[in-house]
C-alpha cells in the first residue's frame, strides 16, 4: 500500500497518546506517521528537536496532535521528564515504544570497552527500564497500557562487531518478559519486536561496511531488506492496539524469516 492509502482501519489508535524514543528519523519516524494515520496522538523524542520538530510538524499534517521534546535516553531524569511532558499536554499516555538508540562501533570483542559495553546497557535497556517505570503508574491506573520493545536480531543471532549492542538488546528482551510477567493482571502488555529493515542504523553501517550491500538482500529468505513503513510499522501498530490485548512477553521477528535459520552476517573486522 502507499502512505496515503493504507488500511488505516485495522489497529485503531483512535485517541491514544503514543510516545515513541527516537522517534525523529528511521524507523521511529515511520512509526510516528503510521501511528498517527490510525489516530494516535505522537509525543517525538530524540537527542536533535530539531528533527523532532520535523516530525511533529509532518504528524500535525495528518491531523493529530504532537509534542515535540529532545530527549537523551541514557538520563533517567530525561526519562521523568519525557513522563511528565506527555502527561501535561494530553493527559494521559497509552503507548510507550522505546526505539532509541545512538553511538557503538564495529570491533571485536577483546578490544570493547568497558564505557561501550556501559554505552550498550544505558541506551538499550536502562534508557527503556527508566520510560517503563515512569509510565506504569499512569497506565496502571487507567488500567491499559501498551509497551513496544525494539530489539534486535543482531543479539539473537550473535552478530559480530556489535556486542555492546548486542547485550544491551538482549538485556532489553528480559526486561520485557519480566514486565510483561509481572504486569500482567494491570491492563498493561508488553512485547519486544526485532526487525529486518533498513533503518537510519542499518544504513550507517551499511556505509561503513559497503562490502555487505550487496549481500544483504540476498541472504534474507524473503530477498529483501525489509521496509520501515511498509513492512514493519503495521505490526507495532497492532502490538499498540487494542487487537494485541491477550498477547504480552512475546519477541516477534518481523524480519523476512532471517530468524529462521540464522544470519550469514561476516564483517571483516580485522584485528581491531
Amino acid at each position: 500500500f502507499s502512505k496515503g492509502n493504507h488500511m488505516t482501519d485495522l489497529f485503531s489508535l483512535e485517541g491514544k497518546t503514543a510516545i515513541i524514543t527516537g522517534g525523529s528519523r528511521g524507523l521511529g519516524r515511520e512509526m510516528a506517521l503510521a501511528f498517527a494515520e490510525r489516530g494516535a496522538n505522537i509525543v517525538v523524542a530524540s537527542r536533535k528537536v530539531e528533527n523532532c520538530v520535523a516530525v511533529a510538524n509532518e504528524v500535525r499534517a495528518l491531523g493529530r496532535r504532537a509534542l515535540a521534546i529532545g530527549y537523551h535516553a541514557a538520563s533517567w531524569s530525561d526519562a521523568e521528564m519525557l513522563a511528565t511532558a506527555a502527561i501535561a499536554e494530553f493527559g494521559h499516555i497509552d503507548i510507550l515504544v522505546n526505539n532509541a538508540w545512538g553511538g557503538g562501533g564495529m570491533g571485536r570483542v577483546e578490544h570493547k570497552t568497558n564505557e561501550l559495553l556501559q554505552h550498550g546497557l544505558d541506551m538499550a535497556f536502562y534508557a527503556a527500564f527508566w520510560a517503563m517505570r515512569e509510565c506504569f503508574p499512569i497506565m496502571k491506573a487507567q488500567s491499559w497500557g501498551r509497551v513496544i520493545n525494539m530489539c534486535s536480531l543482531n543479539g539473537v543471532n550473535a552478530h559480530m562487531g556489535t556486542l555492546e549492542y548486542n547485550v544491551g538488546k538482549e538485556a532489553l528482551r528480559s526486561l520485557t518478559r519480566t514486565a510483561a510477567r509481572e504486569w500482567a493482571s494491570t491492563g498493561i502488555v508488553v512485547n519486544a519486536l526485532c526487525p529486518a529493515a533498513k533503518s537510519a542504523a542499518f544504513r550507517r553501517v551499511m556505509s561503513q561496511h559497503p562490502e555487505l550491500v550487496a549481500s544483504a538482500d540476498a541472504h534474507n529468505p524473503t530477498g529483501r531488506i525489509g521496509d520501515p513503513y511498509e513492512d514493519i510499522a503495521p505490526v507495532v501498530s497492532f502490538l499498540a492496539s487494542e487487537d494485541c490485548r491477550y498477547m504480552t512477553g512475546n519477541t516477534l521477528f518481523v524480519d523476512g524469516g532471517t530468524h529462521i535459520n540464522g544470519s550469514s552476517w561476516a564483517p571483516d573486522l580485522g584485528d581491531h
